[in-house]
């Protein structure tokens, strides 16, 4: 139903209420003045039959009384009319006439109480209305004294009156009355609903033509013109809004298809553009914040953290692992995940080319096609996959799981966003990997590729609280080539690099990657070897001391060189109680190996020193 004939029938319907209402007060008024009048009719025929009988009474007529009752109820249109006598004047005068008794109970009631009554009979056809009126015994007044005929006290009811009207007619002429006001009050009406329309009806064409506008607003739609043929402010307000459509066309529009770069897949409603906008800014405004929080992070790992943040407390993922990869190697690296058991098979991390996410660089999601990576472990869970490049070296992988059908829904709405904070932490962490490296740089030694003593430095300490908490043990080896200065002054300081070079990479061979080598200065060197056993250690140390023996140096005019290496070995915690220490005792036994003959290896033992040289 439209609202201007929603309008139409709430103003019909008041106005109906009204008619009724009318009508129903007007019936009630006109019954109520039909009845107060025959009331009245019959106390006037009451008293005129009362003073009648005593002037027949006083002039000795009372046999005439019949005439003279029947010519009142003639003359005052009363259906019937009759007398009836109390029991003192029956006992005075005897019963009268036949006519004069009671004729029902309300005669008798109302001789007994001396109280008028009046009683209504209605039916389809007619309406009486009975009037019973008491005849009381009363003063002198104009000259008529009840009391000096009747052997009756003041007050007593010598007799009643009763009366019948026929008052049909009054309601006959109540009907016509009704049915007139009906009539004018129907006419009324119609002329109002039809003024209504005539008035309405260009405010209602207006406000359904808002509506269209409005409608068509919603959808993204700010072509609408809003026509009006009513003047005087409804023109100013279609006036006001065509000049402001046309502005949200022209700036809206704009902005629309602007912003539709960075809908996130499936998350705002197509249908709605202007909450499409509102989402679209609010997700901007989010990642910017983000953008700007990770600027300001020290490290990679910290970025990474963030990242985990928004997964967990932004899109509420139950289970993911998060993956670096290695562009250059392949080698996968778990950054951080919710479960203890990974979902892909412990290949996929020696080569990330097994992961179908990785090797396609194409998100995997499993509802797609059964079975479709063939590197995840259970096939109980369903996965969604998001690789993500960062640079040349590296890549992310982001791996959510869950075992609900409504959850993976919810990821693959999600993926578009998700991505949008990965390209805002893209240029953080390629900037993060570029100070890395920057850094790495300042760290290693250029002509070997070894770490130097300043990163020696740095970590020191690290490592030495990672020891005592966890309390591991570490062999420190000091080792450095045998005569080398003579290399450099006999052979010049290329080949003096070349034994350098080559000493570096038999330490590189010889040690596990949980081991540190490094360069120390000039031709000397450290190596750290974490948790060795005594036997171990020296295991190392021969391998070492015999690897570089016997390499031969191509010094021209078919000449080769060999060089021999001397190594001091210390060990933490038994020789010292910081790694410096050993470092420095590690020295002092190499510096006994040189002095006892060199191309050799030498424990450090507590008489090597002198008193006053421990630190």
């Amino acid at each position: 139903m439209t609202t201007k004939s929603r309008l139409l029938v709430i103003v019909t319907f008041m106005l109906l209420a009204l008619t009724a209402a009318t009508i129903i007060n007007i019936s009630l008024n006109f019954r109520d003045y039909s009845i107060n009048s025959a009331v009245e009719k019959s106390q006037m025929a009451a008293n005129i039959v009362k003073d009648g009988l005593t002037a027949h009474m006083v002039n000795g007529i009372m046999d005439k009384r019949q005439y003279f009752l029947d010519k009142i109820a003639t003359s005052n249109n009363i259906k019937s009319l009759w007398i009836a006598r109390g029991e003192k004047v029956i006992s005075q005068y005897g019963e009268g006439l036949s006519s004069e008794t009671m004729r029902d109970a309300i005669d008798e009631e109302v001789l007994k109480t001396g109280e008028s009554v009046k009683k209504i009979t209605e039916n389809t056809k007619n309406t009486i209305l009975r009037v019973t009126i008491p005849y009381k015994a009363s003063t002198p007044v104009d000259n008529t004294n009840c009391i000096s005929c009747h052997n009756v006290n003041r007050g007593d009811t010598l007799g009643i009156i009763s009366m019948e009207f026929d008052i049909s007619d009054m309601r006959s002429s109540g009907m016509m009355t009704i049915l007139k006001i009906l009539g004018i009050n129907l006419l009324f009406i119609i002329v109002v609903l039809l003024l209504i329309n005539y008035f309405v009806t260009p405010y209602m064409n207006l406000f359904t033509n808002l509506q269209d506008g409005i409608r068509k607003a919603y959808r993204g739609d700010f072509t609408h013109k809003f026509i009006s043929k009513v003047g005087g402010d409804a023109k100013s307000v279609v006036e006001q809004m065509n000049s402001l459509f046309t502005k949200m066309q022209e700036t809206f529009g704009d902005i629309k298809y602007n912003l539709a770069t960075f809908i996130p897949q499936g998350s705002v409603s197509l249908s709605d553009p202007l909450h499409e906008a509102k989402t679209i800014i609010s997700e901007l405004s989010d990642i910017y914040k983000f953008k700007k929080t990770i600027e300001l992070d020290g490290s990679k790992d910290e970025v990474y953290t963030r990242i985990v943040d928004i997964l967990k407390l932004k899109y509420h993922v139950g289970h993911f692992a998060f993956y670096e990869v290695n562009n250059v190697t392949s080698e996968r690296k778990l950054i951080y995940s919710t479960d203890e058991e990974n979902i892909c098979f412990e290949k996929t991390n020696k080569n990330a080319l097994e992961c179908r996410a990785f090797r396609t660089n194409t998100v995997t999601i499993s509802t797609e096609f059964p079975n479709l990576c063939q590197a995840c472990v259970s096939l109980n869970l369903d996965y969604v996959c998001i690789p993500f490049n960062i640079n040349h070296d590296i890549s992310l992988t982001v791996s959510m799981t869950s075992g609900n059908r409504e959850e993976v829904d919810l990821m693959k709405k999600n993926i578009s966003s998700i991505r949008h904070y990965l390209e805002a932490a893209k240029p953080v962490i390629e900037s993060q990997i570029l100070m890395g490296k920057l850094r790495d740089t300042s760290l290693r030694d250029g002509m070997t590729g070894l770490y130097n003593r300043r990163f020696l430095e740095e970590v020191i300490d690290k490592i030495m609280s990672q020891a005592n908490r966890n309390k591991e043990t570490y062999s420190v080896l000091m080792l450095d080539v045998d005569f080398f200065k003579m290399v450099n002054d006999t052979y010049g300081h290329d080949v003096g690099d070349k034994v350098i070079v080559a000493l570096a990479k038999v330490l590189k061979s010889s040690i596990r990657e949980s081991d540190l080598a490094i360069r120390y200065g000039g031709e000397e060197f450290v190596i750290l070897l974490s948790n060795a056993t005594d036997e171990g250690t020296m295991q190392v140390a021969n391998k070492i001391h015999s690897g570089f023996a016997a390499l031969s140096f191509d010094v021209g005019s078919s000449e080769t060189l060999k060089k021999t290496i001397s190594i001091g070995i210390s060990k933490f915690p038994t020789d010292g109680d910081t790694i410096w220490k050993c470092i420095k005792y590690a020295d002092t036994a190499l510096y006994e190996a040189k002095n006892t003959g060199r191309n050799k290896i030498v424990e450090f033992h507590a008489d090597m020193y002198k008193s006053g040289d421990e630190f």
